[in-house]
């Protein structure tokens, strides 16, 4: 097929809006999208705008990388820098982390590594080992998000940019809706206020389709790691990516319509944001007493305990 903008050969259709894309056209698209968000979620009025990427090494995080530093870079007032959390995770972290550096190098922007076993005294793996009945997830995300924020924090950043695709966006959406968690939904990614201890968290990709990513990957020859975590299967997320994915078959345009349903209805919103507190084991900001971070090891600490005393009753 040809492309519906001009006769080159088409390297892409587009369901949603019936478009066939050669690569020039392809790469426009997601570049305009891609620029709209920066546009939206970054006040670049600024005498100096700092960014931090928090790059895993995946396809998506590689891509924002990519891109901020394809739009960004000529602008002497922005500054990018990017890290890697790693939770130790064997066998999979570790190709993360070598297409991460590589990327960095191949740009020029600084790069970091912080650790979970140096944060935390543990390893992913070893937490999933004591605690076998919990999905990794739940540990994994407050975990990251913590870090996340401290590595942005000693970067200095503004904002610090996530690797959120259009797929992913969707399906979180839906998440805090089936849970009813509405303070979650309107907290979501990317945050309109900056709040004390708390760097703003911006979405470049949300509006682009998972499979967008990929392909604007490997035509662009950006380095990835393509596999795939192994404690993937066990996340509570797959049941909504499969719910949104079966909507997408009757209607190409459902996950752009969730965007579009949860950007209007937080606008109209008029609401008092809670003021965020201090945890009181580690001090991080957060609207609880203690943050989700510490939540979680203390969890896992209680697990350990009760597991110990079963063993010296027997």
């Amino acid at each position: 097929m040809k492309c519906s903008k001009c006769q080159a050969e088409a390297i892409y259709f587009a369901k949603y809006n019936g478009l066939y894309l050669c690569r020039e056209h392809f790469n426009d698209m997601i570049e305009k999208r891609v620029k709209s968000e920066i546009r939206n979620q970054v006040d670049l009025k600024k005498p100096m705008v700092r960014i931090s990427v928090a790059i895993s090494g995946g396809k998506d995080s590689s891509v924002t990388l990519y891109l901020l530093h394809k739009i960004l870079s000529k602008r002497r007032n922005v500054e990018l820098t990017a890290f890697t959390v790693d939770e130790g995770i064997s066998g999979y972290r570790p190709a993360g982390l070598e297409s991460a550096i590589k990327l960095t190098k191949m740009l020029g922007v600084d790069h970091s590594i912080i650790r979970f076993q140096d944060s935390f005294g543990m390893t992913l793996d070893s937490i999933v080992g004591a605690d076998a009945s919990r999905i990794p997830c739940s540990y994994c995300g407050p975990l990251r998000r913590k870090l996340i924020n401290e590595m942005a924090e000693r970067q200095n950043a503004d904002y610090v940019a996530l690797g959120l695709n259009l797929d992913d966006y969707s399906q979180s959406i839906l998440m805090n809706v089936a849970k009813g968690d509405y303070d979650r939904l309107l907290r979501m990614s990317p945050q309109k206020e900056a709040k004390d201890g708390l760097v703003r968290r911006i979405a470049p990709l949300r509006s682009v389709l998972e499979k967008e990513v990929v392909l604007y990957a490997v035509i662009n020859g950006i380095p990835f790691d393509s596999s795939w975590c192994p404690y993937y299967s066990r996340a509570q997320r797959n049941i909504f990516r499969e719910v949104v994915n079966t909507l997408s078959e009757y209607n190409p345009s459902t996950k752009f319509s969730i965007l579009k349903f949860f950007e209007r209805a937080r606008s109209d919103v008029q609401r008092n944001d809670k003021a965020l507190g201090r945890c009181r084991i580690c001090g991080a900001p957060t609207e609880n007493d203690v943050c989700s971070a510490c939540a979680a090891m203390e969890s896992l600490r209680n697990e350990r305990k009760a597991s110990e005393s079963e063993l010296h009753a027997r």
